[in-house]
């Protein structure tokens, strides 16, 4: 189990992703699920994969080492393209190409073709944006509205997330509650787990200003798992008992 999550606010951009794949109780491993390709000054682009471990890599090696431009005959690469929209269609021609190659051979197998990635990030001259790309390769954006993105097992951090997230939020808040989330959902979800992998990058510095992997036992993540389990504590000790009582007759009343 995977889960990753993509943060975008009027400051900047915010990636988190777990790094636990799971094959079964006893086959636990640790591998990196967020991925930074950086150029400074030109470009910083991020993606976050969930899925079949297998396939999610092959689709990182298509669009690192190039897909043929069927138009132009040009090889394509993460790196080559112009604009995040542009970067976004080749993630998704690189995923139905590996389905092409591998897709049939896993089906015949019983293994689904499972995989979906965040994609976010600036290039020079166009805008910070956010996508989810799905495995059909279609992808969709995110907006004020709705300013995060999700992969893997959300349900767990997603109410936190619609709670405490918005477009005005501060990138260094929009992190804080983007660990939470990460929190509620190890807590949550044994599928899901340490090390993590953070990256924040300033809208249009086109340079990643943190980026760094969270191990198990560092001080800061493990003071905010105490914190926010003391909070919801006190939080709903605060809260007043429900008013209803079970009146003679086994019904419920209010006094």
């Amino acid at each position: 189990m995977t889960y990753c999550v993509g943060i975008s606010v009027r400051e900047g951009l915010v990636m988190i992703a777990d790094t636990r794949t799971n094959a079964g109780i006893d086959n636990i491993a640790t591998f990196r699920k967020l991925h930074v390709f950086e150029e400074p000054g030109e470009r910083v682009l991020a993606v976050c994969t969930s899925g079949n471990l297998s396939v999610s890599q092959a689709v990182l090696d298509h669009i690192q080492e190039g897909l043929e431009n069927p138009d132009t005959g040009a090889v394509d690469t993460l790196m080559s393209m112009p604009s995040m929209f542009k970067a976004a269609q080749l993630i998704g021609r690189a995923i139905r190409q590996v389905y092409a190659t591998d897709g049939r051979s896993l089906e015949e197998h019983n293994s689904r073709f499972d995989v979906a990635f965040l994609f976010g990030g600036q290039i020079k001259g166009g805008k910070m944006r956010l996508f989810m790309i799905y495995s059909a390769g279609n992808f969709i954006e995110v907006t004020a509205d709705t300013p995060y993105l999700q992969i893997g097992e959300h349900k767990y951090g997603k109410p936190i997330l619609d709670r405490a997230v918005n477009y005005e939020t501060e990138m260094p808040d929009a992190l804080k509650v983007g660990l939470i989330s990460m929190d509620s959902t190890m807590r949550s979800n044994l599928g899901v787990g340490m090390p993590i992998d953070i990256l924040t990058v300033r809208r249009d510095a086109l340079k990643s200003e943190i980026s760094h992997r969270i191990e198990p036992g560092e001080p800061y993540f493990h003071d905010l798992r105490e914190r926010w389990s003391a909070a919801l504590r006190a939080a709903h000790i605060a809260i007043p008992r429900p008013p209803y009582i079970i009146g003679k007759t086994g019904v419920l009343d209010t006094p």
